[in-house]
């Protein structure tokens, strides 16, 4: 029986990134960015510190990060450290969806274990990723969409917005 990392891992390998690129992601490690000219759309899998070889947690921290605030002078890629708004996939996801995952048992996102069916939990991850996240990540063509759908969340949508203010930069 393979263990828990090892189904993360061909999870990850042939479904996350594939997926990912297919939506015109870039990768290095286990970061996706996406390059929408003024901002990027950042997508970091984050594991749980106290993960087993049986049984292990992950979350999606998902946000945007301003160009021009990027740690990478040269501007061609965007980490989780440069995000100006971190909300974890449940910010995407409808409140069925959450449900969903909730009864997998993940305390900090989703669920892992060595007796995990990959193909079982592809299916219901892929309903997250494509039909919710990524849905609405693509609606995200210029910085008001960002602050507007970030607005719901209060600090965050604060954040976003007056780091644009203090850029500089118009998106009104």
């Amino acid at each position: 029986m393979p263990a828990a990392k090892e189904i993360q891992s061909d999870l990850i390998k042939t479904y996350l990134k594939p997926t990912l690129k297919e939506h015109g992601f870039k990768t290095s490690g286990q970061t996706w960015w996406k390059d929408k000219g003024d901002f990027f759309i950042v997508i970091h899998l984050q594991n749980s510190q106290w993960n087993s070889k049986e049984s292990i947690s992950f979350c999606l921290n998902i946000g945007v990060a301003l160009t021009v605030k990027l740690a990478d002078k040269e501007r061609k890629k965007a980490t989780y450290f440069d995000l100006a708004t971190e909300v974890r996939e449940d910010a995407y996801l409808t409140e069925d969806r959450r449900l969903a995952k909730k009864v997998q048992g993940g305390w900090l996102g989703y669920k892992i274990t060595d007796k995990t069916d990959l193909s079982e939990f592809i299916y219901e991850f892929k309903i997250d990723l494509e039909d919710n996240i990524l849905k609405i990540l693509e609606s995200f063509e210029t910085l008001n969409d960002c602050v507007a759908f970030y607005q719901q969340f209060g600090y965050w949508g604060d954040t976003l917005k007056r780091q644009i203010e203090e850029c500089g930069i118009s998106f009104k």
